[in-house]
């Protein structure tokens, strides 16, 4: 079976920690792996291969978070724009073979119990290689309007409902046989594809064409912008799962879920455990306060006779919203796209194929970052045209070139790099190399550099 992983959502309920360049599925709450990384780990005993399918600008993203992980058997799709689940998931059966099982799960869910998972996803399997489709369904608790509905009749699904009014929603839980959709799907690739061209003809022909157009090197797989410019954004329960009349069969999940949707839902699930770091007593006092949600970095966080609050602290940013608020995030996000905000696309840390870097102070006149290097890993040659750069080894070993000059720098070793001049970082170690370094100069954005080689064939 061939797990495949949808990762290309942005996420922009869960601001200011989730960013355009750093979705809510790759944040590693309290130096913890990420709901990404969780399902990876998650599905990895289930799975002979993993499939990833995600945006184009995630792809280093993604691999950095893979690091670490071992030789895990993986393949990719990167899509320079994204049109939602249905055109992801047709390109991944296109891309696999006729009888292969596909596993489709979200990349943003947490899921606590491991041994029910398992036995679920198995039992989807087994449903799927008799040429049904499997969805896998939550038991419902509340009246939730951005969950989708399966009714169902034991195994067998009656229909399916996307997204209801509350009053719907209200009497579909009274009426006890239906579950949330969980937004995992089991089937037979050829199975799924037969269906496509069966309901959604049109729309399967058009995703067909863009895959036949994608540039295909090795194990990785590139959608560009052209081939889908006129593709329908549509999920597949719209496009395809509400219309289906045969062989939707549904399994039942008995595990804890949050598809951590909102602050409101990390704050449901994550209370007293060491997923993330709430209302952490390090970092946090409360004076005559309660029913908080406190997600702190390294600042103290302190309340005084306030209550039921969600406070969100990052290096760049402060959210405060009243608990049952936190789904309005969104509009915080709109008017930071009005003002043409970086608060809405780039995080502190950000990720590049050669390691990260976390921007520590950022002032018109100089900005200092921590540079993260992996081992056998550099950076392309290059030169800036505004900026002079001072560069400290923390740890690690660097390999330094300035000009004609090569030299290796330990711990507490530095260098200098005036504006205009070829230079080139890289890690001859095997361990991480961490820098420091500081920038001077009259613009200090990150699209003033000039590559002469690079090892990611980055051109900018």
């Amino acid at each position: 079976m061939t797990t495949v992983i949808l990762s290309g959502g942005n996420g922009t309920r869960m601001w200011p920690i989730s960013r355009t360049l750093m979705p809510k599925q790759f944040v590693r709450f309290d130096n913890n792996r990420s709901l990404f990384q969780r399902t990876v780990l998650r599905n990895l005993p289930l799975s002979d291969k993993i499939m990833i399918v995600s945006n184009d600008a995630q792809k280093f993203l993604v691999l950095d978070q893979l690091y670490g992980f071992g030789n895990v058997n993986s393949s990719y799709i990167w899509e320079s724009i994204g049109k939602n689940s249905a055109a992801a998931i047709i390109m991944a059966a296109l891309n696999s073979d006729e009888d292969e099982i596909l596993c489709i799960v979200p990349s943003d869910h947490l899921i606590k119990d491991q041994s029910e998972y398992e036995k679920t996803i198995r039992k989807a399997e087994a449903l799927a290689k008799e040429n049904n489709i499997v969805a896998v369904g939550i038991e419902a608790t509340f009246p939730a309007t951005g969950y989708g509905y399966i009714c169902h009749d034991g195994e067998d699904v009656i229909s399916f409902t996307e997204k209801p009014e509350e009053d719907t929603a209200r009497s579909f839980l009274e009426q006890g046989n239906y579950l949330w959709n969980g937004g995992i799907y089991c089937f037979k690739a050829s199975h799924f594809i037969n269906e496509c061209k069966r309901v959604i003809p049109e729309l399967f022909e058009k995703v067909v064409q863009a895959f036949n157009a994608a540039v295909v090197t090795d194990n990785e797989c590139h959608i560009t912008a052209q081939s889908v410019e006129n593709l329908e954004s549509v999920s597949i329960d719209d496009a395809l799962m509400e219309k289906l009349s045969s062989n939707f069969k549904v399994v039942p999940l008995s595990a804890k879920w949050s598809d951590m949707g909102s602050f409101d839902a990390i704050d449901d699930i994550c209370e007293n455990t060491d997923y993330i770091n709430v209302n952490n007593n390090e970092n946090t006092i409360s004076i005559r306060s309660k029913n908080n949600c406190i997600i702190s970095s390294e600042r103290m966080i302190a309340t005084v006779d306030v209550n039921d609050l969600i406070i969100v602290d990052t290096p760049d940013a402060l959210l405060i919203t009243k608990k049952g608020s936190s789904q309005d995030v969104k509009e915080v996000v709109k008017e930071l796209k009005k003002r043409n905000s970086d608060l809405v696309t780039t995080p502190s840390t950000v990720a590049r194929p050669w390691g990260n870097y976390t921007v520590l102070e950022n002032n018109k006149a100089y900005k200092t970052k921590k540079i993260v290097v992996r081992p056998g890993k550099r950076l392309s040659l290059q030169s800036h045209f505004h900026r002079n750069e001072h560069w400290i080894v923390v740890s690690g070993t660097a390999r330094v070139t300035v000009g004609d000059e090569v030299k290796l720098l330990q711990a507490n070793e530095s260098t200098y790099i005036p504006a205009g001049e070829k230079h080139r970082l890289e890690n001859p170690g095997v361990i991480d190399l961490v820098m420091i370094e500081a920038q001077v100069g009259e613009y200090l954005e990150e699209d003033d550099i000039v590559r002469y080689e690079d090892d990611f064939n980055r051109v900018a």
